[in-house]
């Protein structure tokens, strides 16, 4: 399985970016997609995640930031509005299999279960 990520960027403070997730390979149907990031300096954390159980979102970007997929493409997309400079950080697209959205953002250190990762993406958020 291979995840392709792309879609980061500069941006000003409250504007909006998009990125974007393909997954190729054989990937079960009970699964998880979503969103980690990383800041300098600081652990990888939870963002957002889709699946067949719906979706969920880290409080810090709880009603500025929407998950979406379009499951013919195997694509996930995250567009991220009313950005601050806060949100500054790499952003990797992730991959658990046999697990939930839910999982994902309510699992203590689920960044150390993912199965698969893409390459991560700069989001720079300048004030």
């Amino acid at each position: 399985v291979q995840l392709q990520a792309s879609g980061g960027g500069l941006v000003q403070a409250g504007g909006s970016l998009r990125l974007s997730c393909t997954a190729s390979g054989s990937i079960s149907s009970f699964n998880a997609m979503g969103w980690y990031r990383q800041a300098p300096g600081k652990e990888r954390e939870f963002v957002a995640a889709i699946s067949w159980s719906g979706v969920y979102y880290g409080d810090s970007v709880k009603g500025r930031f929407t998950i979406s997929s379009d499951n013919a493409k195997s694509t996930v997309y995250l567009q991220m509005s009313s950005l601050k400079p806060e949100d500054t950080a790499v952003y990797y697209c992730a991959l658990k299999e046999f697990t939930s959205a839910q999982a994902l953002g309510t699992s203590p250190s689920s960044q150390h279960a993912i199965d698969y990762w893409g390459k991560g993406t700069l989001v720079t958020v300048s004030s």
